[in-house]
């Protein structure tokens, strides 16, 4: 009798310890992102979109009767604690699924830690292309890769701007240098020569030695790959340098966050940049979600903040169809999806090298009179683009 009790009790422990998320009310989901550090206003924007999304989703009866519970654990954008941070919620407290991260270098520690543990891991705002080519079962990507974040931004050069010479300047970050490589063949493809391909530092504030050489080499067309505070001041100095050119172009991140015509100011525009998404889409609920996240905090979220919201939907979505909340139960289910949301149609594809990677629509923004319009391609777009922009000189 003695032995049997044993038994029983060890049973009942290991029940509590495997299965927490069922045993609750709720399905608790901790996100990693970056709160705190150099990358924290990115993930406030999409700390409010998780919550939001939760918040609706919840005030509909959650899932098969269970309540969205999110938490956050920051990880300031360090790979390491990315890395520990998902290791700790995989191993003590078993949460079946893993969603969340920013940066491309906390996404790969993240995936490589799902991977090794057969744990859903659903990537939302990283790009580095060996994200998902790893061949890896586990991890899923809804945001598009950086091989393709400017394919919109391209076709605007090819068909409108026809370039011959292209300056890409980038940041010394896993986004930033996929970033220039991706524009270095875009470049190729449209028959533009490369002039000049620099890195600089992440964090750096004094850009007049790169910008410089910029100006030696006059190219018509500057592209940068940054995040947030490298892009504003890029662009400052170079409205300080009075360096023109045909065109001032970003590849989405720092170049598409409100922040930016916010720090920026007047060297913000005409600048256009690469996105994932806009507020003027047509999708279903972008536009609701988009009021609704301004009358709440006073801005309209960058689309970092719309794959954040919809990647709760998602999730919820997979967590109803899945046979069951196990590991594999979970991703059997989020390679099934395909579903519309606010931020566009999601559906997990193994294409061009990649896996369980989701080919989203990119598009093209321009600032034009403090705010982002939408300008390309041409049924997206909600202002038609200023080019070539104004020299400094025009704009007084």
């Amino acid at each position: 009798m003695k032995r049997l009790l044993w038994v029983i009790a060890v049973l009942f422990v290991f029940t509590l310890l495997a299965v927490p998320v069922l045993a609750a009310d709720t399905f608790d989901l901790v996100i990693p992102l970056p709160l705190t550090g150099k990358q924290a206003k990115f993930g406030e924007i999409m700390k409010r979109s998780y919550e939001m999304a939760a918040e609706e989703i919840n005030a509909k009866g959650g899932v098969k009767g269970k309540k969205l519970a999110l938490s956050f654990e920051d990880s300031a954008g360090k790979p390491e604690t990315a890395r520990a941070i998902v290791e700790k919620l995989i191993d003590v407290k078993k949460q079946p699924l893993i969603v969340g991260e920013y940066t491309s270098a906390c996404a790969k520690a993240v995936a490589a830690v799902a991977e090794e543990r057969k744990t859903p891991y659903l990537v939302v705002a990283s790009a580095d292309d060996a994200i998902t080519k790893q061949n890896y079962k586990y991890v899923f990507r809804q945001n598009q890769v950086n091989d393709h974040y400017a394919d919109a931004f391209t076709s605007f050069l090819k068909e409108v701007v026809k370039p011959k010479t292209i300056a890409i300047l980038y940041e010394s970050s896993a986004f930033g240098t996929s970033g220039s490589e991706a524009m270095e063949r875009d470049a190729k493809k449209i028959g533009a020569q490369v002039v000049l391909n620099e890195k600089f530092e992440t964090g750096a504030i004094d850009f007049k030695p790169l910008l410089s050489k910029v100006k030696a080499a006059q190219p018509e067309v500057i592209y940068s790959v940054s995040y947030a505070n490298e892009a504003q001041l890029l662009m400052k100095q170079i409205k300080e340098l009075r360096l023109d050119a045909k065109l001032f172009s970003g590849g989405a991140a720092g170049f598409a966050i409100p922040e930016f015509i916010e720090g920026a100011k007047d060297a913000a525009e005409y600048v256009v940049s690469a996105t994932l998404w806009t507020t003027q889409l047509k999708y279903p609920g972008t536009k609701e979600f988009a009021e609704k996240y301004k009358a709440k905090y006073k801005d309209y979220p960058s689309y970092h903040g719309a794959s954040a919201y919809a990647a709760v939907y998602v999730t919820a979505d997979a967590l109803k169809r899945a046979k069951d909340w196990t590991q594999d139960g979970i991703r059997d289910a989020l390679k099934a999806t395909d579903l519309k949301t606010a931020f566009g149609p999601v559906k997990f594809e193994d294409k061009e090298g990649y896996q369980n990677q989701n080919f989203a629509e990119t598009l093209a923004i321009q600032v034009q009179k403090g705010e982002f319009e939408t300008i390309w391609p041409k049924n997206h777009a909600s202002k038609p683009y200023v080019y070539p922009v104004p020299s400094w000189k025009e704009r007084r």
